[in-house]
């Protein structure tokens, strides 16, 4: 199974471009992602998203925005303009999310897929009379 799940926040904004060709959108950009042990040690991993996903992306996410990624590992090769093979690792993005907020900002925007497959901020969630509930001590919990 190739299944990466990634959070962390934008290198630098989001490139957009276009394939010749077909005209699919295709979106570059990096992760930077703290260690779990090694809170001084960062990873910086090069993801790539494809059509609409790629377009939202560019759209709503700048450069320290925070994101969680879920894809699969792609590695691939191409011939430089010296006459050298590179090799490359992406990682091919399935699905993400926003989250948190950007670096500094004191709002916390955040976008979510629509049921008619469109992208916009959530509606507001209805208080539903649960503002005025008291929390159970865990220790009156029988489980």
């Amino acid at each position: 199974m190739n299944k990466v799940i990634l959070i962390g926040r934008l290198t630098k904004d989001p490139e957009l471009r276009y394939a010749a060709g077909s005209g699919t959108a295709v979106c570059r950009f990096t992760v930077a992602i703290n260690r779990q042990f090694k809170k001084d040690e960062t990873d910086f991993i090069n993801c790539v998203a494809f059509g609409k996903t790629g377009e939202t992306i560019t759209q709503y996410l700048t450069k320290g925005r925070q994101i969680a990624v879920t894809g699969s590992i792609r590695t691939g090769s191409y011939d430089a303009q010296d006459g050298t093979k590179r090799y490359t690792t992406d990682v091919a993005v399935e699905s993400f999310e926003f989250i948190g907020s950007g670096a500094g900002e004191g709002n916390n925007n955040s976008y979510s897929r629509n049921s008619d497959n469109t992208w916009g901020a959530p509606a507001e969630s209805p208080d539903m009379g649960f503002g005025d509930m008291t929390p159970v001590d865990d220790g009156d919990m029988p489980f």
